[in-house]
């Protein structure tokens, strides 16, 4: 159990550094055997994914080894951890990193520049000294308003008093879960999910139920029966699921509307990424409009900085419970980042960085396309910042994320999107917008074929 009190830092790095302190203080010997994945994740109370990054730093670090099918030991300083390749050989120490699913920076950084002139624009405004007083906890009327023209944007009519202004994206799927869930309750999601939605179900002590999907997304037969044993609430992602990609195909949308009002059944849309694509089926809320609540992105759309996200109730529900839990948590979402978005939703700023956003991923994609060709899945050619991609029998997520790890590049291990039903697949995700230029990625990228070319022949589509 690393003691992980008093460190700085991520916490995948203060796991490294208290194993390392653990060794040298003889705590830890050479050949013991540490805690699996999972069992270190629980005991510490973060996700899988930080203790794969924690064993694959401390690998890289000399401090312990991987062994297929038997698990991770203590090395013997004494014995080199592997021999110098010319893989490991072949390019300088700085990591690329293709492990975390943010927005990219097209050339010339026009979030930026807009946000400039948004400020400036502020700074002459005589409600400058309203803004930064106490507001509503749903949001004023205007950035309330300015949320339900976002959410037209993603196909959902909604009038502006079922709009709850909220600090992300993230912090909707927390106000919606704390207002609709009680402990005890079922969350049925993808077999693979966003994360952070399992972080928030353990808080809520909510049991996560996986439901299969398949290349067209979350499979209406499967939720079903979920819904038989007993679900309170879906939490789904129709359109551009993270981290396969898929798109749930309108009759299918119309499927689980169906089964979620038979069983009674709420629905969290999540639409972070559904305005990259040009075309995109209606949102399954439109479906089910009694029962459904929609966190409708803007993060991964604009830029993560603003820290603002819109969360639409249904008609009837309206927001009030939901403006609850945010006067609970923080009073309110800042005021002065719901009006610069505000502004830009009006005047049409916002759907220009979404323009120059769909062109950056396009030419990221060409890019990828260019290295990884082979490898990619007909899914990954979708307009998106993140790739799912299969490894061959025989290679496991874990152990290709430590190999590319110790390679320069981080990847995302499929253990970390795993909710708990069935075996965890052999896949990785990687993601193409981290990077700050596309140079950075593209060495990012022949650091992964590199470590693809190393290996068995590699990728294919699982989904």
């Amino acid at each position: 159990m690393p003691e992980l009190r008093g460190r700085n830092g991520p916490l995948y790095r203060a796991i490294a550094d208290a194993l390392s302190e653990d060794i040298d203080a003889g705590r830890l010997g050479p050949g013991t055997r540490l805690p699996t994945h999972r069992e270190l994740a629980e005991r510490v109370g973060v996700t899988v994914g930080t203790v794969t990054r924690a064993y694959a730093e401390a690998e890289k670090r000399g401090l312990v080894s991987g062994e297929v099918g038997r698990g991770t030991y203590v090395r013997d300083r004494e014995v080199p951890a592997h021999m110098p390749s010319p893989v490991d050989l072949a390019h300088d120490d700085s990591p690329v990193e293709l492990g975390i699913n943010a927005p990219a920076t097209p050339e010339g950084d026009p979030a930026s520049q807009a946000l400039r002139r948004s400020l400036e624009e502020l700074g002459r405004t005589p409600r400058l000294s309203e803004l930064l007083g106490y507001q509503p906890a749903a949001g004023t009327t205007a950035h309330r308003v300015a949320g339900a023209a976002w959410a037209a944007r993603f196909g959902l009519r909604a009038k502006p008093e079922q709009v709850v202004v909220c600090a992300g994206g993230h912090h909707a799927m927390e106000v919606a879960l704390a207002a609709l869930t009680r402990p005890g309750d079922t969350l049925a999601t993808e077999a693979l999910t966003y994360p952070g939605v399992k972080v928030l179900a353990r808080r809520f002590q909510l049991r996560l139920q996986g439901v299969a999907l398949d290349a067209h997304g979350l499979v209406p037969e499967s939720f079903e029966a979920a819904c038989r044993v007993g679900v309170k609430l879906l939490y789904t992602q129709p359109t551009c699921h993270n981290p396969t990609g898929a798109v749930q195909p309108e009759e299918r949308r119309r499927k689980i509307a169906e089964v979620a009002r038979k069983y009674g059944v709420l629905v969290l849309e999540d639409d972070a990424y559904g305005l990259l694509p040009e075309s995109r089926p209606p949102p399954l809320a439109t479906f089910l409009p009694e029962a459904s609540y929609f966190i409708a992105g803007v993060s991964k759309l604009l830029t993560p900085g603003l820290r603002i996200g819109y969360l639409v109730a249904p008609a009837r529900a309206r927001g009030e419970r939901l403006a609850e839990e945010v006067g609970l948590a923080s009073l309110m979402t800042t005021p002065l980042m719901a009006e610069v978005l505000a502004r830009w939703v009006e005047d049409g700023t916002a759907d220009e960085l979404v323009v120059r956003q769909r062109q950056e991923v396009g030419e990221r994609l060409a890019l990828t396309r260019g290295l990884l060709g082979r490898e990619l899945p007909r899914a990954a050619l979708a307009p998106l910042y993140h790739l799912w991609l299969g490894l061959p029998e025989g290679r496991r997520s874990e152990e290709f994320v430590a190999q590319a790890r110790r390679n320069g590049v981080s990847v995302s291990s499929a253990e970390l999107f795993t909710a708990g039903m069935g075996p965890v697949p052999a896949a990785v995700r990687v993601c193409i917008g981290a990077p700050r230029t596309r140079a950075q990625l593209e060495r990012g990228l022949k650091r992964l074929r590199e470590v693809l070319d190393a290996g068995p022949e590699p990728l294919a589509a699982i989904v």
